[in-house]
């Protein structure tokens, strides 16, 4: 079993308005020895906006008063959400969750420098969950597929859009693609292409058609027989690439538990799985982790090796900021214990 560090809470929320309620699921980079996070705000009424800090080591040397990111359109009324950074090719690119009170898509902005972001758009396929569902019908995927059709639609309403989140993008281009990571529940796919241009409704409509080739990883399971989704942007070690998501379960009480995973990818084609813990890399234990504005919640969006161990940020029970960190080393041995079969 591997060896887990906690290194405690790293960003709570403030008296300012717009993180006065918590502050979660961040997104880290490090440059010339500085972890910049952009992280999840949230004000009464669940209205979220991107905040931002600098750290050195654990400690915060700057924090903004004022998000960075905020509602400016009406397909994100109700909130910016979960970002992840990736830096690839000079440019920085901030993925997010935009949020109407009905519709979650997934949008990008863009940066040169960290401090100034131009927002791209929304990525995802805008389409109605109903005519979705129609598209990947014949692709012979799980009922489970359309059991979350129907919740969402139970919840939002016959013409809410497909729901599409934990987005981005791997830190390389693979065979000259970008290779985007996304979730329609209850599973994780990917999508490749050359450029964001093509990301187009055509694109998507003839991604839906043929939805079984796309899939990254599927529930397997107990810890995560509820869903899956990604976590941190993955990170290219010489054994492949580490994938951290994360996966959610139902308890014997038939509560939802958010748990942290970890799955090994190739190098050239992350589609092909090397190897996957069978069980939770971190689960919700301490009091801050198990009580909050969502009970048992470990929820990591960012990750960072330094001096050859990992640090994974993580949301703590939608309410704060943590970290924990490990050796490297460690956990891809102990994935070699467990290949993909």
């Amino acid at each position: 079993m591997l060896t887990i560090k906690d290194e405690g809470i790293i960003l709570e929320p403030t008296n300012l308005l717009f993180e006065n309620e918590a502050v979660l699921n961040p997104g880290c980079i490090e440059v010339n020895g500085i972890v910049h996070m952009f992280y999840r705000a949230v004000k009464p009424g669940n209205y979220s906006t991107i905040g931002y800090c600098q750290l050195q080591g654990h400690k915060v040397i700057k924090r903004l008063n004022h998000p960075i990111l905020f509602p400016e359109y009406d397909y994100e009324k109700q909130g910016v959400e979960d970002p992840r950074i990736v830096f690839l090719d000079g440019i920085y690119y901030l993925f997010y969750t935009v949020y109407d009170g009905r519709n979650a898509l997934a949008a990008y902005a863009t940066s040169s420098d960290l401090v100034n972001f131009k927002k791209q758009g929304v990525i995802s396929p805008q389409i109605s969950y109903q005519d979705a569902m129609d598209l990947i019908r014949h692709n012979h995927l799980p009922k489970r597929y359309f059991h979350y059709q129907r919740r969402v639609q139970q919840h939002h309403g016959p013409d809410v859009l497909l729901w599409d989140k934990d987005i981005f993008i791997f830190p390389k281009k693979i065979n000259d693609l970008f290779w985007l990571v996304h979730r329609i529940m209850p599973s994780i796919q990917v999508a490749t292409f050359k450029d964001f241009s093509e990301l187009t409704p055509a694109y998507w409509h003839e991604y839906l058609k043929t939805f079984e080739r796309h899939t990254l990883l599927d529930p397997r399971y107990r810890f995560e027989n509820h869903k899956i989704g990604g976590g941190c942007p993955p990170i290219e070690t010489e054994a492949g690439w580490l994938f951290i998501y994360h996966g959610v379960g139902r308890t014997f009480l038939r509560q939802r538990r958010y748990c942290a995973a970890v799955a090994l990818l190739d190098h050239t084609n992350p589609q092909k799985v090397i190897a996957r813990l069978p069980y939770p890399l971190f689960s919700p234990s301490s009091s801050w982790e198990r009580k909050g504005s969502v009970n048992n919640v470990v929820f990591p969006t960012g990750a960072l090796i330094k001096n050859d161990r990992l640090y994974i940020y993580y949301g703590a029970a939608d309410s704060r900021i943590a970290l924990k960190s490990m050796v490297l080393n460690d956990l891809l041995g102990e994935l070699e214990r467990y290949p993909n079969p």
